[in-house]
């Protein structure tokens, strides 16, 4: 039976709030393959992706096998379980959980389990194939409760592609084929039988799955059940065969609060969001900073996206009504890489400042605009106002939006609330500021308020 012929009780059930307004997440990818931690900066035969080393060192000949042959022998995957398990002795969720704080994240999602199968949780239900195939100490539960003790919300990634029931590596070009997804009844039992232990231990407000899930398998059952457990959580739509570039062909079959947009899926294909033809439902836009989602050790300041890029990021993808889910990928012992705490706390320290014009808001009449002088311009509204968050410093003391004002309509900077003055132009609207901005700040919000007099030129 395939899943698309199960109801879907859940089919007209609206988005809880609380997802929609937070709108910046961090996705964590933490795991076994943190120990070796490496994955080529190119790709080649195999994945990039450090998380993938299992299945890029099993594919002979290629620079993940010599690799691990130099630095490691003969010595198989598994023999990193014990590194681990010692490694992550000297863990403390504490320090995550305020650098996430601090980089102004409304939720947390954690790779609990990925490709390889390993376990970050001390499971009670036997794996088949691999035994005591997890870590003693409960990683999933203690970083749950760090997070929740910061008001922020706590989510589980589940993988639905396992090596541990394939026999044979997966080439890249392959590695999302439906023929090497488990669809054996063993593996629906076991995949069923994790998921409700990870909803009844940790009531996560996320349910992230990834890849797929089996045909005959009765995922909205699944779901169903999850919600009687948890009312206001969230599932994404990656149990669905979505093809990221028709969102509005996702089966409705499936149940799914959200849709899911991969950023190298995205712009590897020369597309930008605004290409994407997203249907009017909630998304989010998920995104490595550097070229690969579990720690590299080899990547450098170069490999990763800038603070600024990142900000603008995430500006664009909330004016267009999504979310900003942004990954850390920590080292065996638990450590998050300067060069990615760097990143988290410049993003945090500008939400501090223009947090008003990205929390709680909602799809202004149109998401984009440009100054007079040719800086982008993305638009944000809540009730009582519009915002504009101009992507970039001017090079004087005013600036031009391409909005129009009725009078009495009052303009101020998201940062100060100090009343500034404006005239109307033939690009839209003049605000004179009271200083030229600082050449450094990567954007800058104004708030034009009240909303009903504001309007595209």
């Amino acid at each position: 039976m395939n899943a698309c012929a199960f109801p879907n009780p859940l089919a007209d059930r609206p988005v809880p709030r609380w997802f929609d307004d937070t709108k910046l997440g961090i996705f964590i990818h933490w795991g076994l393959f943190s120990v070796p931690g490496w994955a080529p900066l190119e790709k080649y035969a195999e994945s990039r992706f450090a998380e993938e080393y299992l299945n890029s060192m099993s594919i002979p000949g290629s620079v993940t096998a010599r690799y691990h042959a130099k630095n490691y022998g003969d010595v198989p995957y598994e023999a990193f379980v014990d590194q681990f398990r010692a490694d992550v002795a000297q863990w403390d969720p504490e320090p995550w959980a305020d650098l996430f704080e601090r980089a102004g994240a409304g939720y947390v999602v954690l790779t609990t389990k990925i490709e390889d199968s390993f376990l970050m949780w001390p499971s009670e239900v036997p794996h088949p194939h691999k035994e005591n195939w997890q870590v003693e100490r409960d990683l999933v539960g203690e970083l749950a409760t760090a997070v929740r003790a910061r008001g922020m919300r706590f989510g589980t990634y589940f993988c639905g592609l396992d090596y541990t029931f394939n026999d044979r590596e997966l080439p890249v070009v392959e590695r999302y084929y439906p023929p090497f997804m488990p669809q054996s009844d063993e593996w629906i039992a076991y995949a069923d039988a994790r998921w409700r232990e990870l909803i009844e231990r940790y009531e996560p407000s996320i349910l992230w799955p990834d890849y797929g899930y089996p045909v005959n398998g009765n995922w909205n059952e699944l779901c169903r059940w999850y919600v009687e457990r948890v009312p206001d959580g969230v599932v994404n739509d990656r149990f669905i065969p979505l093809d990221w570039a028709k969102a509005d062909e996702a089966s409705t079959g499936f149940h799914h609060d959200f849709l899911t947009f991969e950023f190298e899926s995205v712009h590897n294909r020369g597309q930008s969001y605004a290409e994407l033809n997203i249907p009017d439902m909630k998304w989010e836009a998920n995104r490595e900073m550097g070229k690969s989602w579990g720690y590299n050790r080899q990547e450098g300041d170069a490999d990763y996206a800038s603070t600024d890029a990142l900000i603008h990021e995430l500006v664009d993808v909330v004016a267009r009504g999504g979310n900003f889910l942004l990954n850390v990928g920590p080292t065996s012992t638990g450590e998050i890489p300067f060069l990615q705490a760097k990143r988290l706390a410049g993003i945090g320290s500008w939400l501090r400042r223009h947090g008003d014009a990205i929390y709680g808001t909602h799809r202004w009449k149109r998401p984009t605009g440009a100054t007079a002088d040719g800086i982008d311009v993305r638009y944000t509204a809540t009730d009582d106002a519009v915002h504009a968050i101009v992507l970039g410093a001017p090079k004087q003391a005013a600036i031009e939006l391409d909005v129009k004002l009725a009078d009495g309509a009052q303009v101020s900077q998201s940062s100060q609330r100090v009343p500034l003055p404006w005239q109307a132009t033939d690009h839209g609207t003049r605000i004179e500021l009271p200083t030229v901005p600082d050449a450094g700040e990567p954007a800058i919000a104004f708030r034009l308020s009240p909303a009903d007099a504001v309007g595209p030129r």
